[in-house]
């Protein structure tokens, strides 16, 4: 958690590269679970808190029910074909389909910090700023794009953020300083 008006940051990723690591990680590597934490986070926009809450039996079904633990608003997401196909890979390489989804060999589930210094191993480069909260707003970042890269789109997003306005959402996804940024480079 950052300190209020820190300058803590991460940075998105490509969405379609990310997802396509992530399923050969899946495929092929001894991280395979990080490969699966990877494509549920860009594709359902949670915080690292309520994935790793995750069991398998929540991705049972087409959608899942959950409170999220920051804001203890109820949410439901649906879960689209990467994640269901994703899930289809990970239970090809993890026959274990009771508990929580997201567990190292000693059986304990993984630790948000475990998680950030794998996701650095796994993503990171010397021009990024990679964390957790990097799937996240990969996930805005992508339905932002998909959108036209709308208002709509933004008031949308800050709903599912549960951000309190659009313009938070536009801070939080890096957009605002894009647009301040052209601001100086087209005089």
């Amino acid at each position: 958690m950052s300190l209020k008006n820190s300058s803590t940051t991460s940075d998105y990723l490509n969405f379609d590269s990310t997802l396509n690591k992530a399923i050969k990680i899946i495929k092929t590597d001894k991280n395979f679970k990080l490969g699966f934490l990877i494509v549920f986070g860009i594709n359902a926009g949670l915080r690292i808190s309520d994935i790793l809450e995750l069991k398998h039996e929540d991705l049972e079904n087409n959608s899942i029910s959950l409170v999220e633990s920051k804001t203890n608003k109820k949410r439901v997401i649906r879960l689209n074909d990467n994640i269901k196909n994703a899930y289809i890979l990970l239970k090809e390489r993890c026959p274990e389909t009771t508990g929580y989804v997201f567990t190292s060999n000693q059986n304990t589930v993984f630790s948000s910090q475990y998680v950030n210094r794998k996701l650095k191993e796994i993503l990171g480069s010397k021009n990024l700023a990679i964390s957790t909260h990097s799937l996240r707003k990969t996930f805005g970042r992508q339905v932002w794009s998909n959108n036209n890269e709308t208002d709509k789109a933004l008031l949308y997003l800050s709903e599912l953020f549960n951000h309190s306005s659009p313009a938070i959402t536009k801070r939080y996804l890096g957009i605002r300083q894009e647009e301040l940024d052209d601001i100086y480079m087209n005089l």
